[in-house]
């Protein structure tokens, strides 16, 4: 292949995951979609090996001394690649999450903020580190910056009525009976083990209980000498509630753990000084409870000319925000409380008044939760990057996104090991007019549903006033497939929380956090078949069923059985690289000499749902392959990673776990995200049929083709956060267009016309 110019990147002879020798050249300077159906090979080209390989070619750049302090990129399978810019990912993952973590602090702007008090804020209360809910000077003394505190109810981790000796005194592991815990009490030599807990004196009680750290001055000989005396409750706070034993126990915790806002600093992380130093009557904490559109004005009615510069850069950051539909956020916001889309989003508003130019941004998704109407300001933002100089790089399904293309690939024919080939290159037009599944289902108009179905019932909810609701009374319809539309932030999850709360029958509630997505999660681990297919191993190899165990002692021990190694790096996000000792199995290679029909353990949890269908045939356990299969996600793997899910993947996985049920109430918080629209459309037909078997379905949902087959809408808004939280309409979809506030019927209106989707 002749050298290519340098105003294209090429791409030859790639062949990671399943890609099948692919070789295409990109447009720099241009956005490029890359289409095709979930798993054809869209996010195998553009991040595992465009975006990967300008990592790892930029870690070589550091000296050697450096290189040994950043991840280690293993090289993705491709002949080569040309002409290759600096890449920035900007995936939905969040950042790195911690409770101290908000809007505010990830994008800088409450830094400046800060400064910006300590400059023109009256009284003087000192620099800007005065004004950290991170510093000891700023924080609020009684939640220590958090903004929450949380209180154990020692009567539900002690029983009072049994003695130390006595079995389940304490409820918790490693406090129990005889456990290593439990010894720093019964061989402290300060209790009487047959003495109950209810006996003790007030001394003793305190003691137990509340006692600080102490050195012990006479302890009994069976006491480590080196070990302090410390109360069993801040021993929970420090060692267990705070850190990661209390989130693999958390069920057990919540049962004796409440959390809610300080009562000192009511939630604003600052204390009393911090909160008493204003600009036109606004503490730093009033103005980060602010919607972010509201904190623009705030910041431009400030007059003091010692404030010129940093309102500048205020606004210009604040604007970025704005501009990309966050502006219903308020810089409080914690990160952790995001959606994949708003991270995303959140992520784009950092770069985007960067003065660097001539890099590649490559995007997962970004319409991930976002309404029509937000759609344009995504893609005012995404063009500005590109004209500022860089290449765009794109993996959507959306079509007003794939519309946005100078150049679309796409991938396929179909998924997993059908795909990994480039059905398709050139302009949006030229898309439409192909005969590519992508270009068809594009072409492709669902109508409005002219026969819905009527409700078998309704649930009122009167005077909803969760969040932005502004007191609102619906009436929601039961046996039909609903849909909640309207902006984001516009109160949909919040009118079905309050929902959820107050439903006393039957129901699943399946938002995008509703499965613990750790690296050590898997499809097959979820839907419990991991154990079926460990103990048919064993049956034919002989061998223990834990040895094809990752997470007992079949697991890889350079990576521990996760299959990828975290580097931390302290103040940016963590990095993960595959492991090169199991190259991502999981499994110590010994283990993989074992074989099953020829396969190792290895080879069939690296089987993609249809694969491992037709493998195990009629094995009892096939029957939640096939679930997960009508759901859409034929194409996942069994032993793929719940963290690398997307939202609306891990809604599925869990929906696969209840098709079965009848009578039950359904809420789905936008289960479409990441599907293509010809998989919309096979969902959607799975929505209806469970309709149909006696379920209610709620769908928290933008996608026009899902609200235009809905048997009932109730909109909300017409804005996000404050300018949120009202029912602006309900109805089924035909009545929609008769309507003067929906802010989505306009999009509904142009779907419909001819030659549109």
């Amino acid at each position: 292949m002749p050298s290519v110019s340098q105003e294209f990147i090429r791409i030859v002879d790639a062949s990671e995951n399943n890609l099948k020798n692919v070789s295409v050249d990109l447009p720099k300077k241009k956005i490029t979609v890359f289409t095709g159906v979930s798993g054809s090979g869209k996010s195998s080209l553009c991040l595992d090996t465009i975006a990967a390989e300008s990592r790892r070619e930029l870690n070589e750049t550091f000296p050697s001394f450096v290189q040994q302090y950043l991840p280690k990129y293993g090289r993705p399978r491709v002949g080569r690649i040309e002409n290759l810019p600096v890449t920035i990912i900007l995936d939905q993952k969040k950042p790195a999450q911690n409770s101290r973590s908000t809007v505010g602090t990830y994008t800088d702007i409450y830094a400046q903020l800060r400064l910006l008090y300590s400059r023109v804020g009256r009284p003087f209360i000192g620099y800007s580190d005065a004004f950290s809910f991170n510093h000891p000077s700023g924080m609020c003394p009684r939640c220590e910056g958090i903004g929450e505190v949380t209180d154990l109810d020692v009567h539900k981790l002690i029983d009072f009525d049994k003695s130390l000796n006595d079995e389940g005194v304490i409820n918790f592991p490693a406090f129990t009976t005889g456990a290593w815990r439990w010894k720093r009490y019964a061989y402290s030599g300060l209790f009487d083990l047959d003495k109950k807990i209810r006996d003790y004196s007030p001394e003793e009680l305190e003691l137990f209980l509340y006692s600080p750290q102490i050195k012990l001055k006479n302890p009994p000989d069976n006491w480590p000498k080196s070990a302090k005396f410390e109360g069993i409750v801040p021993r929970m706070y420090r060692s267990v509630i705070t850190q990661k034993e209390g989130k693999r126990h958390q069920k057990l915790l919540d049962q004796m753990v409440t959390t809610y806002e300080c009562p000192v600093c009511n939630g604003t992380r600052v204390n009393e000084k911090v909160r008493s130093c204003k600009i036109g009557g606004n503490s730093i904490a009033d103005v980060v409870a602010m919607p972010i559109d509201e904190t623009i004005s705030f910041i431009q009615s400030i007059a003091d000319p010692v404030a010129s510069d940093l309102k500048k850069e205020l606004e210009l950051r604040l604007r970025a925000l704005v501009d990309i539909g966050l502006g219903y956020l308020t810089l409080s916001r914690g990160i952790s409380t995001l959606s994949g889309g708003e991270a995303q989003r959140t992520k784009i508003a950092k770069y985007i008044n960067s003065s660097l130019t001539d890099l590649v941004y490559v995007f997962d998704e970004p319409s991930a939760g976002l309404h029509h109407s937000d759609l344009r300001r995504l893609r005012k933002s995404l063009m500005k990057l590109r004209d500022h100089g860089n290449t765009i790089l794109i993996v959507e399904h959306h079509p007003e996104i794939i519309e946005l293309a100078d150049h679309v690939i796409d991938m396929g024919p179909f998924a997993g090991e059908y795909g990994g080939e480039v059905m398709f290159t050139g302009s949006y037009p030229d898309l439409l007019a192909s005969g590519t599944l992508t270009g068809r289902s594009l072409r492709h108009s669902v109508p409005l549903n002219n026969s819905p179905r009527k409700p078998s019932g309704w649930h009122r909810l009167e005077q909803a006033s969760l969040h932005n609701l502004k007191n609102v009374t619906v009436d929601l319809p039961l046996g039909v497939l609903a849909v909640i539309a309207g902006v984001a932030g516009s109160g949909k999850s919040s009118l079905m929380r309050l929902f959820e709360q107050d439903w006393t029958g039957p129901i699943v509630s399946i938002s995008q956090k509703a499965i613990g997505a750790t690296s050590r999660s898997t499809p097959a681990t979820y839907l419990g078949i991991s154990d079926d297919i460990r103990k048919r191993f064993a049956q034919e190899t002989g061998a223990p069923a834990s040895l094809f165990s990752f997470n007992s002692k079949g697991g890889c021990p350079a990576c521990g059985g996760k299959g990828i190694i975290v580097t931390g790096m302290h103040f940016m996000d963590p990095i993960e690289t595959v492991c090169e000792v199991c190259d991502g199995t999981r499994y110590a290679p010994e283990v993989l000499r074992y074989r099953v029909d020829g396969r190792s353990i290895a080879d069939v949890m690296g089987m993609s749902v249809k694969e491992a269908i037709g493998f195990f045939g009629d094995e009892l356990f096939t029957d939640q392959l096939i679930a997960l299969n009508r759901v859409g996600l034929g194409y996942i793997r069994l032993d793929q990673s719940m963290s690398t899910l997307s939202g609306g993947e891990l809604q599925r996985v869990k929906l696969a776990s209840h098709l079965n049920e009848k009578g039950t109430v359904f809420i789905m918080d936008e289960p479409t995200e990441g599907l293509h629209p010809d998989d919309t459309l096979k969902l959607l037909d799975l929505f209806h049929q469970l309709v149909e078997e006696g379920n209610s379905l709620f769908l928290i949902e933008h996608q026009l083709n899902v609200i235009k087959q809905a048997d009932y809408l109730i909109e909300l808004g017409p804005g996000g956060g404050n300018a949120g939280g009202n029912i602006l309409f309900t109805g089924m979809p035909e009545e929609l267009l008769k309507s003067d506030v929906s802010v989505t019927r306009p999009y509904v209106e142009e779907s419909l016309k001819p030659g549109r989707r």
